[in-house]
C-alpha cells in the first residue's frame, strides 16, 4: 500500500501529460511505431505456428502471473436481433437480419482484475524510472510503446472483490488499449469483439430469447442478475455456460464491444441481405456499444438481443480535469471479453480496432 501511495504521489505529473489523465509513453495511441511493430511481432510468430488450428487454448500473460482462456468459435451464419415472437423485444433489436461471420476465438470468460491489473500496474516502478533496456525482452519493449491507464486513484472494484472477479469501470478506449498491450506481449492479434461476433458467440445456435430457450426459470442457473446477484458482480465461471462454453456472457458485467451504438443500425444491415462482418465503426465518442446486461439489470435486459450503450454520465464522480480517458468512476457494471480473429489483419486494420481517434 505504501509503494502504491508512493507511486501515485510521484507519478501525478506524467498522469497529466499527452493531453489529460494517463501514464506518459514513448508513442502516442496511434503512433506507428507501436502499431506497426506489434504487427510484425504478430506475424512473425504466426509464420512459426501454421497452419492455425481451431482450437480451444489457455495462455499465460508473459512476464506477470495471469493467464487466459480462449474458446474456437465456427464461423458460419445467423439471424442477428429479436427473434420474431421473442420475449422483451426493443425496437432497437429489430429488424432481425442474417450475418455472416469467420472463424474467431473469443475469450471464455470476462477479463478479470488478475488480467487487467496486470496491465494498470505492468512493471510500473521500471516503465516511471527509466527506458526499456536495449537487452529487454521483446514483449516488454512492445508493451512499453502501448499507452497505459492513469493510476486508479479510488478502489477501483468498489469493494466488490478483485481476485477471480470480472474487471470493471474501464472505458472502451482503456479496453482497447488492454487487447493492443496483451497482443504486444503474446504476439497473437486481440481485439474488442463487434457487436455481431458477441451476439452469434453468445446465441451457440440458437435462435431464441436465451441461448437456453424461452423458460424465464433457468436464467438463473445460467446469469447472474438482479433477481440472484446480492446486488454486486460475482466470480467468472460460477454459473452454468452457453452451449459453446462461455461463461457469464449474459449478466454479471455488461460487455464493452466496438461498435458505435446506433438504434437503427440493425435496419441498414437488414437493408444488405446478408451482411457479411458488420462493424459499425465509431464516429463520436458516445455513445458505443454494451452487451448482455449486468449483476443490476432486471431479465427484461438480460438476453442475447439486448443492447445497451454508453453516456458521459458513466465519467459523472470523477473528479479531475480533464477527466480520465481510461476509468468510468459512476460505472460499476461494465467489463468485457475479448477476441482473436483466425485471420490476422492489416497493420492499418490494427491501427484502426485499438484507435478510435475519438478518445482525445
Amino acid at each position: 500500500m505504501k509503494r502504491l501511495f508512493a507511486l501515485l504521489l510521484t507519478g501525478f505529473p506524467a498522469l497529466l501529460t499527452n493531453g489529460g489523465p494517463g501514464v506518459s509513453q514513448p508513442s502516442s495511441d496511434d503512433g506507428p511505431w507501436s502499431v506497426a511493430n506489434i504487427a510484425d511481432h504478430i506475424r512473425r510468430e504466426a509464420e512459426l505456428t501454421k497452419p492455425l488450428a481451431m482450437h480451444a487454448y489457455t495462455n499465460s500473460i508473459p512476464n506477470t502471473k495471469a493467464s487466459y482462456a480462449m474458446v474456437a468459435v465456427p464461423g458460419g451464419e445467423f439471424v442477428m436481433g429479436s427473434p420474431a415472437g421473442g420475449q422483451f423485444v426493443h425496437p432497437d433489436q429489430l429488424p432481425p437480419h442474417r450475418v455472416k461471420l469467420p472463424p474467431f476465438w473469443i475469450g471464455k470468460y470476462e477479463v478479470t482484475w488478475n488480467e487487467y491489473s496486470a496491465f494498470v500496474f505492468d512493471d510500473i516502478e521500471r516503465r516511471q524510472t527509466s527506458p526499456p533496456s536495449a537487452d529487454g525482452k521483446l514483449d516488454i519493449r512492445l508493451a512499453d510503446a502501448v499507452t497505459y491507464p492513469s493510476l486508479p486513484y479510488v478502489d477501483v472494484d468498489y469493494g466488490m472483490g478483485k481476485n477471480g472477479y470480472p474487471a470493471i469501470g474501464m472505458t472502451q478506449h482503456a479496453a482497447n488499449k488492454y487487447c493492443e498491450w496483451l497482443s504486444a506481449k503474446t504476439a497473437h492479434f486481440y481485439r474488442l469483439p463487434t457487436e455481431a461476433e458477441w451476439e452469434y458467440a453468445a446465441r451457440a445456435g440458437s435462435t431464441n430469447t436465451w441461448f437456453f430457450g424461452e423458460d424465464t426459470t433457468k436464467l438463473a442457473d445460467y446469469a447472474w442478475f438482479e433477481a440472484n446477484s446480492d446486488f454486486k458482480y460475482q466470480k467468472v465461471g460460477r454459473k452454468l455456460p452457453n452451449p459453446w462454453g462461455l461463461y457469464d456472457v449474459l449478466g454479471n458485467v455488461s460487455e464493452w464491444v466496438l461498435d458505435q451504438y446506433e438504434a437503427g443500425f440493425y435496419r441498414s444491415c437488414a437493408e444488405k441481405g446478408t451482411a457479411v462482418s458488420p462493424w459499425n465503426q465509431a464516429t463520436k465518442l458516445y455513445p458505443h456499444s454494451v452487451r448482455g446486461g449486468s449483476w443490476r439489470d432486471p431479465i427484461t435486459d438480460v438476453h442475447c438481443a439486448v443492447r445497451g450503450r454508453s453516456t458521459a454520465d458513466w465519467k459523472a464522480a470523477d473528479p479531475q480535469l480533464p477527466k480520465s480517458r481510461y476509468w468510468f468512476r459512476s460505472c460499476d457494471f461494465v467489463g468485457f471479453r475479448i477476441v482473436r480473429p483466425q485471420t490476422i489483419p492489416s497493420t492499418e486494420e490494427m491501427r484502426q480496432y485499438w484507435n478510435s481517434g475519438l478518445e482525445h
